[in-house]
């Protein structure tokens, strides 16, 4: 029997695909060769939002800058635990910019304890806040000494994972916290090392084990609230397995936005108090 879920509310930081675009290749699912409909953008990322108000969590918004156009992926941008907030230094200059934007909204919304990196991170791209832990991801992007000045900052223990597979450059598209409460997650395990997978095994023993089409069908690039596991509605393959969890996939199309690299995950910054 499936077990009994409860959701709890959220909030998320997201921000408006108005400047949203391909114009440079920094991960093997972003070419610049094909247009992108910034209309179909903002109405697959407005049905997102609206998503997350109907499963009753609140969503703030950052205000898009111009020129930087994977600023809707704000999950990059900072990592937040416990109202702290450990901000992002990303590893292609690029995207640097969007690093001092959110640390600015956060000043400026009542976040008191705001920490600027030494070492590069790129936020909840690579950090995936646990019950227990923080696990983080290394391998392409996030340095390894950011792991420790993670712990330091956010005193929550941080256990390594080695990415081995570029199309899973981040973390976040390896794997999903299912259950914050009960240290609950999906991965693929491919995408990580063979030590990487022992460790994951051991630490997490009754995952759920995504197959590699629905891993790159960024379903595990998804948001759970307990309950309702909001993710792309071509992972199919993971709506049964979730339900025979108890949890509720709430399936949303975000495709236009995969060009960039990311999904619903990466447009979903949370803002733990």
């Amino acid at each position: 029997m499936a077990r009994s879920r409860r959701a709890t509310p959220r909030r998320y930081l997201m921000c408006p695909p108005a400047h949203f675009d391909v114009t440079y290749s920094i991960n093997p699912w972003m070419d610049p060769t094909k247009p992108v409909d910034v209309p179909l953008a903002m109405a697959q990322w407005e049905q997102l939002r609206e998503v997350y108000r109907s499963l009753g969590h609140t969503v703030e918004e950052l205000e898009p800058l111009p020129g930087l156009p994977d600023m809707v992926f704000t999950a990059n941008g900072a990592t937040v635990a416990d109202g702290r907030v450990f901000g992002a230094r990303f590893a292609h200059p690029q995207r640097e910019p969007e690093a001092e934007a959110h640390l600015e909204w956060f000043a400026e919304h009542g976040f008191a304890h705001l920490h600027v990196p030494v070492h590069i991170n790129e936020g909840e791209g690579d950090f995936a806040v646990t019950a227990s832990c923080l696990l983080a991801g290394r391998g392409f992007r996030t340095n390894p000494l950011s792991h420790g000045e993670a712990q330091e900052f956010l005193g929550r223990p941080v256990i390594g994972l080695e990415l081995a597979d570029p199309r899973f450059y981040h973390l976040d598209l390896a794997l999903v916290v299912l259950d914050d409460d009960e240290d609950e997650i999906a991965y693929y395990p491919p995408a990580f090392s063979p030590g990487s997978r022992e460790v994951l095994r051991r630490l997490f023993p009754d995952a759920l084990v995504a197959t590699e089409e629905d891993a790159t069908s960024f379903g595990l690039n998804a948001v759970s609230d307990g309950l309702h596991v909001v993710l792309p509605q071509a992972a199919g393959g993971l709506y049964g397995p979730l339900r025979e969890r108890g949890f509720e996939p709430v399936g949303v199309d975000v495709s236009e936005l995969h060009r960039g690299g990311g999904s619903v995950k990466c447009c979903s910054l949370e803002l733990r108090s």
